[in-house]
């Protein structure tokens, strides 16, 4: 088993949270010079006990666990749960309330656009001083500055002052900084967001290429199709404690809410307002998906069980679904056959299945339809739910490990393998 490269004990952060204490309204300014004037001449008026000046702020509290060499973990929880603060204090740029971190390695790190730059230099500049401090001699980052500005795709502007930049240019620039200046200990947070897709494609890789090399990766991110393709530990954090520590997978089914007796995740939709409310003859009550998180494999069949109710005596009925992109583009509908339909108040649980969609990896929703008719002989839609049923499909597995070599402008669809003939031409 490998040594601990970090070990976090007891860790905890305090801060204190000031509260203005004002009177109703608005404050003119007479009000403000008439009470400095009152202030001059009296002891100042006692404050309610129920309203503090200051408040005490656990951003972390009691945290304790061990990350070993060539460890990936993924870091994952609610916002306010305390992620970016103990990466920070990982980070050395705060000091904890108590406890005490131990880490072996050099550490790189990337917490948000420009960290570590200094506004005024040039991003050449901005290179060998992000080297410096990492302890790298002037020859070792001329060894990786091709390589550093290759990655970036900053070369035209590598002579402008960085404050100029845009923030997809800085974070660009500072990732490829720290992941190719050879930290033994890489912390990215959440930042990559900023990035487009194409560079957060590469960024992704690079880290892979990192943990390869055995160098320890700590990662923040809320995409969890992203944790569970990188990730070999996820840490799951809440209200500035830790929750829970162990496989990526077991991490995103606590973090999602989803560790309990029934394992689903549900939709109600029985309330919700309707763009296009249809005949009303039958209404969706609920959907769910029966697993702990709503995250599909590639290749696999996808399904979920809706729940319905008749408001009307309706004889047959069908059901129809469109699949969006995460950016709400159309990606394909399908229609089911129309089947037995239902009696005045009755309800019913349907499961449906969309047999292998081969959908690319990335994220999606659904809108979901029950009527009668179809697309050819012309359909009549009593009830339809738009914007539901988020999910994610992973990355196709390979032999050698996960496959991430997808590009999300190729489109939203994998088609089967390609067929080939080959024909001998006659002599």
């Amino acid at each position: 088993m490998s040594n601990p490269v970090i070990q976090v004990e007891n860790l905890a952060k305090l801060y204190r949270i000031a509260h203005q204490q004002t009177r109703p309204g608005f404050n003119t300014l007479r009000d403000v010079i008439a009470d400095q004037f009152k202030h001059a001449f009296r002891k100042p008026a006692r404050l309610p006990t129920d309203a503090p000046l200051l408040e005490d702020f656990w951003a972390l509290k009691d945290v304790s666990f061990e990350i070993n060499q060539g460890d990936v973990v993924g870091i994952i929880g609610r916002n306010g749960a305390g992620k970016s603060t103990l990466l920070k204090i990982l980070s050395r740029i705060t000091e904890p309330t108590h406890g005490r971190i131990r880490i072996l390695g050099r550490v790189a790190s990337l917490l948000e656009v420009g960290t570590g730059f200094h506004p005024e230099l040039t991003g050449r500049e901005n290179i060998y001083l992000n080297g410096a401090i990492l302890g790298m001699s002037r020859v070792e980052i001329r060894k990786k500055f091709d390589e550093i500005v290759a990655f970036a795709e900053v070369e035209k502007f590598l002579d402008t002052p960085v404050k100029r930049y845009s923030s997809g240019m800085y974070v660009r620039l500072a990732f490829a900084v720290a992941a190719h200046l050879e930290p033994e200990i890489l912390i990215v947070d959440e930042v990559l967001a900023v990035g487009d897709v194409q560079f957060q494609k590469k960024c992704l890789g690079k880290m892979q290429d990192v943990s390869k090399g055995g160098r320890t990766v700590l990662f923040v991110s809320h995409n969890m199709a992203a944790i569970l393709q990188l990730t070999s530990v996820g840490i799951v954090l809440d209200k500035g404690m830790l929750q829970f520590r162990g496989a990526p997978e077991e991490a995103v089914a606590v973090y999602s809410g989803a560790a309990t007796s029934e394992s689903t995740v549900m939709f109600d939709v029985e309330n919700a307002s309707r763009k296009y409310p249809g005949t009303k003859a039958a209404r969706f009550v609920s959907f769910r998906f029966d697993r702990a998180v709503a995250i599909f494999s590639f290749g696999e069949d996808f399904s979920f069980i809706t729940r319905v109710r008749a408001l009307e005596g309706i004889p047959r009925m069908r059901f129809s679904m469109t699949v969006f992109t995460a950016e709400g583009t159309p990606v394909g509908c399908c229609f089911g056959k129309e089947q037995p339909g239902l009696a005045t108040g009755e309800q019913i649980e349907v499961e449906i299945v969309l047999p292998n969609p081969r959908l690319a990896p990335g994220r999606y929703y659904c809108g979901v339809s029950v009527g009668k008719g179809d697309n050819r002989n012309g359909n009549v839609d009593f009830d339809i739910v738009l914007e539901t049923l988020g999910f994610e499909v992973r990355p196709e597995e390979g032999t050698d490990g996960t496959v991430a070599g997808w590009n999300r402008g190729w489109g939203s669809m994998v088609f089967p393998e390609l067929q080939h003939k080959i024909y001998v031409p006659k002599t």
